[in-house]
């Protein structure tokens, strides 16, 4: 069973329907046995970091999630729940995250611009991936796919190597992180169509390998 981390951060449904249709089992919850049980692990979220860390400290999903991944079990961020692996995120006053992948979060600049025209913050609608290295839960995507991106804050791992998709935006950011067992992505595999269903269906036959 595929445990879907729900802790009030919103865009839960959506990932459910997408398990659904891959005619995958899965559960949304915030029952820690139950995130223990688990065979995998998806972190998905939507919001603000400051809100979303009070949440998961609430419910003690904090320190569930962060064991999870060090005992190996295959975790997948989706937006906020990626941000929030980080140590801490410059939003609400630089929130104190989880720590799981050394880092930080970092705002847009407010004058992002492609080729002297300004560009809206934040970053919404489709964009394509640069993968720069093979990894089981990427495997399969065509060539130039484009994924759905919502946000105004993108992820910076201190260790590039670790940001497995790069995407540009005015400026160069990493879409795309892989270390060990967890995988995490900025953009929205669940509203990312038959590309976005890809890396669902290949993270949901994933062992927690990685080339690293």
């Amino acid at each position: 069973m595929i445990a879907i981390v729900d802790y009030r951060a919103g865009n839960i449904t959506s990932v459910q329907r997408a398990l659904q249709y891959l005619g995958e089992p899965c559960e949304v919850t915030n029952d820690p046995a139950m995130l223990r049980a688990a065979s995998r692990i998806i972190f998905p979220g939507v919001g603000a970091a400051g809100e979303a860390m009070a949440n998961l400290r609430a419910g003690r999903l904090d320190t569930i999630i962060a064991e999870e991944v060090r005992a190996g079990k295959p975790v997948l961020g989706i937006c906020l729940g990626t941000q929030v692996i980080f140590e801490y995120s410059e939003e609400n006053d630089n929130t104190a995250c989880l720590g799981i992948v050394p880092g930080r979060v970092k705002r847009f600049p407010a004058d992002l611009r492609d080729n002297g025209r300004l560009l809206k913050i934040p970053h919404m609608g489709w964009n394509q991936v640069a993968f720069r290295r093979s990894h089981p839960v990427f495997q399969g995507l065509p060539e130039g796919a484009e994924f759905y991106f919502v946000h105004s804050y993108y992820p910076a791992p201190d260790d590039e190597q670790w940001g497995i998709g790069w995407t540009d935006y005015g400026i160069r950011f990493c879409a795309a992180i892989a270390r060990k067992n967890l995988v995490a992505v900025q953009f929205h595999p669940e509203k990312s169509g038959a590309p976005g269903l890809k890396i669902l269906a290949n993270f949901c036959r994933w062992g927690g390998e990685d080339a690293q």
